[in-house]
């Protein structure tokens, strides 16, 4: 009786056909095949037989590391460079020109790095479904690495096609391709499942991973640190084909793009897809945010094509927002540290990657702290309502609130508590702290020290006996005035909106936030600046806008581009008011103020090296964010020391940029009528050139003088002729190689002197004459971070004129 071959069979047969298929085209072309003769070096790259896919030396976006540098296989005829497997993933090389990936005298496949050491082998990457190269043989087999057109690199016998000694379709990293398998061989209990990059630019091995479920063969599971499941997409349907937490999947199948195949077996247990068009390019990986991505490329839009999403909801990935933090799905960025909490990393928090997640701002004092002051010793609790609560929690009986507060506060390693009828205690860091987006979520109270919470206590009055009526007619007024007021107040609360639209107040609202605009925080070119206090205690700046000529039309256009502006280092608008031929921005209040008063003021206390190298590098970053990646770009026209604000943590972000869109290309206009310090502009203000985002970039030079050396640029009356115009002595000492003539000797020390060198150089090559001499800030934050090396800059002619006017700080440019 004839059998039908199982789908492992097929599948076998399949890999000899194509291997056999390369090996025979190897004699007229090599350009896919790897031997011990024919190494792979430095530019050069394997192309599959059909052109799909290229194999070589292959570096991350922008972002990480430029020295690191990693063996990949990526589409080679997708326009965005794509990598779907990662060899060294733990193992980078700095240098490709001298390494070499090639066969070695025992037939393993190995990369060996300009040392000619060994840093990833196919020996050393265990797989127990597959035949081993004997190590000990004594006469080295042959061996040769071919590039299927599949995307797989198979290390082969040359001699026999079908003795396949290694494939990297069985060591998957974070994508999975079409005929690569996700599951388990039964026999063995190895595995092949897709583990997440660690972020955005590092594809060592991330928190996250997708396998089959070993509990339920039928279905995916997602797991976070190799241990806790977090999603799973549901058991896997025959009829339909897809999987039933996964609907998405359904019209794709019904519409023939691709089939998925479950198969469990004697052997083995597994999933794969499989494309029934070879022209469509389809991947699924799981990315640093332990999120799975179905997409298809499509070339006409020249970009991937999601379609599917696991799990849709950010929040509902482990420990996404790392510890004590909160996770709410409608906020950009998702994250965000509870109060009394500060970003752990804020480098990674910048780059997307919040699991390091936050640390207390002030240590626990502890109840049985006993050498704690008496004032400090009992911790305090904050509230938050509407959450889904943490994982992790115990109950203890508690009979009510009070004694559930008790408990927690008696145990030094309790961090918060709930209470519902049922008390619940987190003696663990809090993890997977998030909004609940129904409203009926629970309220937990966060342990924090009395420092970091205002003093609660309630004053108690006695009960008077007798009350006339004409006091009990007035206190009723009292109260009926407090709550209308309070009616009123609570209408300047930023609305909570699912597509992240600003708030839109009243002039009234703002009236009553900033007491009638009472407290002045400041002014500039563009307005004033009050301070004002949310009914939730959240202060604000409010701007009130002068000159601005704007229809309510054109400004809410504008309000709605601006709205949707975000960056670390950019100071956010929350909300604006457009009220008769008032304008007016409701900002973030910036608790330190702007950079000059740290700068320049006699009273104010010094800022650190480090300190202040980090703010040149946030306002770098933030001036590259507007210029490079926002749909338009994006020139700010006023980089200065008072347009830079700094946070509670002294983190810069840049001020005013919402100014710049406002007023458009006739902003170059009222500029250069105004009066003001001439030594932030760009040359071309002054001649009437056409203004690019260069001119910001020399603005960001001047600036950048003035964080080195904690002086004005333009300094007045004898001040400024006490010695040689600072950024002349700059350029003059980077072009004799010594900097140090001109620091402070006892701060010497403390200054790391290769970012020293490296902000000078950058100042200097700022500050140019020739726009196209000048760097991007993108180049700029990247040279600041010391991934790029630039040259010594020639002293620009244009900061001789401005030396010489260095004693008439105040001079007024006319149109």
């Amino acid at each position: 009786m004839a059998t039908t071959p199982d789908a492992s069979s097929w599948a076998a047969l399949l890999l000899f056909l194509l291997l056999h298929g390369s090996l025979s085209r190897r004699t007229a072309d090599a350009a896919d095949t790897i031997t011990a003769s024919r190494p792979l070096s430095g530019n050069q790259k394997l192309v599959s037989q059909g052109d799909k896919f290229a194999l070589g030396f292959y570096r991350p976006g922008t972002g990480g590391p430029l020295s690191n540098w990693y063996i990949a296989i990526w589409y080679n005829k997708v326009s965005i460079q794509t990598a779907v497997w990662i060899a060294n993933r733990e193992a980078p090389i700095s240098n490709p020109d001298e390494s070499q990936l090639t066969i070695s005298q025992d037939g393993a496949l190995i990369l060996l790095n300009q040392s000619k050491s060994v840093v990833w082998s196919s020996n050393n990457v265990h797989n127990a479904t597959l035949p081993h190269v004997n190590n000990s043989s004594k006469e080295a087999m042959t061996t040769v690495a071919v590039l299927l057109n599949t995307g797989n690199l198979v290390l082969s016998d040359a001699s026999n096609a079908s003795h396949v000694l290694w494939q990297s379709f069985d060591h998957l990293t974070d994508t999975q391709l079409p005929n690569m398998k996700i599951g388990w061989n039964k026999a063995t209990g190895a595995s092949t499942r897709l583990v997440s990059w660690r972020n955005h630019y590092d594809p060592s091995p991330g928190l996250f991973s997708v396998e089959m479920d070993p509990g339920d063969n039928s279905q995916y599971v997602f797991l976070w640190n190799n241990s806790i499941p977090y999603f799973t997409g549901g058991k896997y349907d025959r009829n339909t084909g897809a999987f039933s937490g996964i609907p998405e999947m359904t019209p794709m199948i019904s519409n023939s793009m691709y089939t998925f195949q479950y198969v469990d077996n004697d052997r083995e247990a597994y999933f794969m897809v499989t494309i029934k068009d070879d022209s469509i390019f389809f991947r699924l990986t799981i990315d640093a945010s332990g999120q799975t991505r179905s997409t298809v490329w499509m070339e006409d839009r020249k970009e991937w094509m999601l379609f599917f999403l696991q799990p849709k909801a950010k929040c509902a990935v482990y420990s996404m927002c790392g510890l004590f933090s909160r996770c709410a799905e409608s906020a950009l960025p998702p994250c965000s540290c509870l109060k009394g909490f500060h970003e752990q990393s804020p480098s990674s928090w910048i780059s997307g990657n919040y699991a390091k997640g936050c640390v207390r701002n002030v240590d626990l004092q502890c109840r049985s702290n006993s050498s704690a002051p008496k004032k400090t010793r009992e911790d305090k609790f904050y509230m938050m309502n509407n959450v889904r609560l943490p994982d992790w929690s115990r109950g203890v009986p508690a009979e009510s609130v009070g004694d559930c507060k008790a408990a927690c506060l008696d145990n030094c390693s309790c961090s918060a508590y709930s209470y519902n009828g049922t008390c619940l205690l987190w003696y663990t860091d809090l993890v997977n702290l998030q909004d609940s987006l129904d409203g009926s979520g629970d309220s937990i109270f966060i342990r924090l020290a009395a420092s970091e919470l205002p003093d609660s206590k309630i004053k108690k009055w006695r009960v008077v006996s007798i009350i006339v009526g004409g006091l009990v007619a007035l206190a009723c007024g009292v109260t009926a005035c407090i709550c209308f007021l309070r009616k009123r107040a609570m209408q300047a609360v930023l609305p909570s909106t699912a597509d992240g639209r600003l708030a839109t107040f009243k002039y009234s609202d703002l009236q009553l936030i900033t007491k009638g605009f009472s407290e002045k925080l400041g002014s500039g070119s563009f307005g004033s600046v009050f301070k004002g206090v949310l009914p939730d205690k959240t202060v604000v700046a409010v701007k009130k806008l002068e000159g601005l000529r704007q229809g309510e039309k054109q400004f809410r256009a504008e309000m709605s581009t601006i709205g949707t502006i975000h960056h670390i280092n950019l100071v956010r608008l929350l909300g604006f008011c457009s009220h008769g031929v008032q304008r007016l921005l409701v900002y973030e209040h910036m608790q330190n103020g702007s950079l000059d008063h740290h700068l320049f003021a006699k009273n104010a206390g010094g800022l650190s090296w480090s300190r202040r190298y980090q703010i040149a590098v946030g306002v770098a970053k933030g001036l590259a964010y507007l210029h490079e990646k926002c749909r338009d770009c994006i020139i700010h026209c006023d980089i200065k020391p008072e347009n830079i604000l700094l946070d509670a943590s002294f983190v810069p972000k840049v001020a005013d940029f919402g100014l710049a869109k406002l007023l458009g290309r006739d902003f170059s206009r009222v500029l250069t009528s105004m009066r003001g310090t001439i030594g932030y502009l760009a040359p071309e203000w002054i001649s009437g050139m056409a203004i690019t985002s260069k001119a910001d970039v020399f603005s960001y030079g001047m600036l950048l003088f003035e964080i080195i050396s904690q002086r004005r640029n333009v300094e007045k009356g004898e001040q400024a002729g006490a010695s040689m115009f600072f950024p002349v002595l700059t350029a003059k000492k980077l072009l004799e190689g010594d900097l140090l003539l001109f620091l402070d000797p006892e701060s010497v020390d403390e200054i790391d002197l290769e970012e020293l060198e490296r902000a000078c150089k950058v100042a200097c090559w700022c500050v140019q004459d020739a726009e196209s001499s000048r760097p991007s800030m993108g180049e700029i934050v990247q040279i600041l971070e010391g991934f790029v090396d630039v040259g010594i800059p020639p002293i620009p002619r244009y900061l001789h004129v401005l030396a010489e006017s260095a004693d008439h700080a105040e001079i007024s440019v006319s149109e």
